[in-house]
């Protein structure tokens, strides 16, 4: 698929505060680049860390409506889960950037509480389904649910806390999705994917198992002693020849790769395009070049990159492709067509849902009544128009 769609069908949904710092511990291949985290895109989940000013001045009221409340901890709540998703990524938020970050997030969680009170008995049905399916599939990209628990303990989550968040957000998406109208016919799947022929390309892929000599610190990432680098060359010199004389090279993999994300797996990694695209990941140019230069079950040189020293083994090639309707999204199981009936509608909400949200605020009498905070909200909603982003509560997609 090209970039566009590509990008849009691998959105999951906006859950990606939590899923992404869990995330940060899935992709360990050394051979991933890691993209800067989305804080557009981050969900109403987070950690435990109270704020400071909370512990020293109580849980005060800073915005009220018709209904609810919504307390300093709530807001702090949903940073903390922000700061600890970037942090998992390597990345800090800009000191100046987070009275907009809290501002965004407290209309974010207006709107929420306003939504949940228009929710029908349908609606919450399908968001504790929506919220059901996607924990199976985070559990399932964690390997078990053991690493599951493991990643969200160390973002400070249970799975009871993500479940109840998610299903919240779930089911308000779900909600302002019927109330808006904001639904896509088949017959308007159908007339997109004609008129788009190009957005359901897939790229010829390469399957590879490979096997990593570190010539970098995995801690400090600082590059070994010359005399270091030397050694590890010659073990992969000494490897490469037991592969090619025979010996069974997913095993060889498991005994001496340095790759901790394939190494349990026999060196396996991900299919990827000729531009090393995998997933949200990319493979290193040189390691790009080596594979597809590969023919079937055929072991390559000592292939040198960034990271080390690298025997990769060709495992299956896969030709380029178009999608079908009914085709299954490469990695999910959902199909082309669910996916982009989604993505339809989700273009829907970009018109409708703000209009609707605005006048959901008015009617429900929303006060906010930190100054600094009224401020930040308004600023959050003029950054919002004026860089024409999606609405604040995308469409589910599954």
């Amino acid at each position: 698929m090209k970039n566009k769609m590509k990008q849009i069908f691998c959105a999951a949904l906006a859950t990606a505060a939590a899923v992404s710092a869990i995330a940060a511990t899935e992709n360990s291949s050394m051979q991933v680049n890691n993209t800067p985290a989305d804080t557009n895109a981050a969900p109403m989940v987070s950690t435990n860390s109270g704020d400071l000013m909370t512990q020293l001045f109580g849980d005060s009221v800073i915005a009220k409506g018709t209904g609810f409340e919504i307390k300093r901890s709530q807001l702090d709540e949903v940073v903390s889960g922000l700061k600890a998703s970037a942090a998992a990524r390597g990345q800090t938020i800009p000191p100046d950037q987070m009275s907009l970050v809290e501002g965004r997030f407290l209309n974010r969680l207006i709107d929420i509480q306003l939504l949940l009170q228009k929710a029908t008995d349908a609606d919450k049905a399908e968001g504790k389904t929506k919220t059901d399916e996607q924990i199976a599939d985070l559990v399932k990209r964690a390997g078990s649910q053991d690493n599951f628990d493991e990643q969200l303990k160390a973002v400070g989550m249970t799975e009871a806390d993500l479940r109840s968040k998610m299903q919240q957000e779930v089911t308000a998406m779900i909600t302002l999705q019927r109330e808006v109208g904001a639904t896509a016919t088949d017959a308007e799947v159908k007339q997109y994917y004609a008129d788009h022929p190009a957005d359901f390309e897939e790229p010829e892929k390469v399957h590879v198992r490979h096997i990593l000599f570190l010539t970098i610190d995995p801690t400090t990432r600082q590059p070994l002693p010359a005399d270091q680098k030397a050694a590890k060359e010659k073990q992969a010199e000494d490897i490469l020849k037991r592969a090619r004389s025979g010996e069974d090279f997913a095993k060889l993999a498991e005994q001496y790769s340095e790759d901790p994300g394939s190494k349990p797996d026999g060196g396996d990694l991900p299919p990827f395009d000729k531009e090393g695209n995998f997933g949200s990941g990319q493979m290193v140019p040189e390691f790009t070049a080596a594979a597809f230069a590969l023919t079937n079950n055929q072991i390559s040189d000592v292939v040198t990159t960034e990271y080390g020293y690298h025997i990769i083994q060709l495992l299956d090639r896969t030709p380029a492709t178009t999608l079908k309707l009914t085709d299954k999204i490469p990695t999910t199981d959902v199909t082309v067509a669910d996916r982009l009936k989604d993505i339809l509608a989700q273009q829907k909400m970009e018109t409708l849902a703000q209009p609707y949200l605005d006048q959901l605020e008015k009617d429900g009498d929303v006060e906010i009544l930190d100054a600094d905070l009224k401020a930040a909200v308004e600023a959050a909603k003029a950054a919002a128009a004026e860089a024409s982003t999606p609405s604040p509560m995308p469409a589910p997609a599954n």
